[in-house]
């Protein structure tokens, strides 16, 4: 069973439940990080790359992530990766957290490349928002740092957020949250 968790780190911050709007009004992915499991076990096999959006991330973004325009000035496009990234995530489970924002970017992207394919049609997606409600009623947040609070994960290291990072911190949430 391969499962791949799925972050993006981008220019605009999601909304409460327009998720999709963010990506549509201009906004860009910046970073992607991918984690692979296989049988329930990391592989090591992760997929990780930094994007020129080709536009100025905004003030609040840089805030969250500390992606500045200078360093991501000199990385490649969405469409220099395409190939790779659809290949990488077709026919597996792709774990997100929030997947509306994230599967709305990539879609957007997608788009913007006049690509038919969309992220659902590729793979299965799950999101571990859903997943940590129904594990988790009552609560008042199911943030991914709330996630990593409640199961003990250890998040110190992470000064900010980065696509990567969140990935690995998700997969073993769901680890835990799923039975360990």
């Amino acid at each position: 069973m391969r499962q791949l968790f799925l972050d993006t780190e981008t220019t605009g911050l999601p909304t409460k439940n327009n998720e999709e709007a963010v990506a549509k009004s201009g906004h860009r992915v910046i970073e992607i990080g991918v984690v692979e499991l296989i049988d329930r076990r990391l592989t090591g096999n992760d997929f990780q790359s930094h994007l020129n959006p080709e536009r100025k991330i905004p003030l609040d973004s840089f805030e969250i992530h500390g992606i500045t325009d200078e360093f991501i000035a000199d990385k490649p496009l969405f469409k220099d990766l395409v190939g790779d990234f659809l290949d990488y995530v077709k026919g597996a489970e792709v774990i997100m957290h929030n997947a509306p924002f994230d599967t709305s970017f990539i879609n957007n992207e997608l788009a913007l490349l006049g690509l038919d394919d969309r992220l659902e049609q590729l793979c299965e997606i799950t999101d571990t928002v859903v997943l940590a409600r129904k594990k988790h009623p009552g609560k008042a947040r199911h943030t991914l740092n709330a996630l990593c609070s409640w199961y003990g994960i250890d998040t110190t290291n992470r000064e900010v957020h980065g696509a990567l990072i969140d990935a690995k911190l998700l997969a073993n949430v769901y680890l835990l949250m799923t039975g360990g």
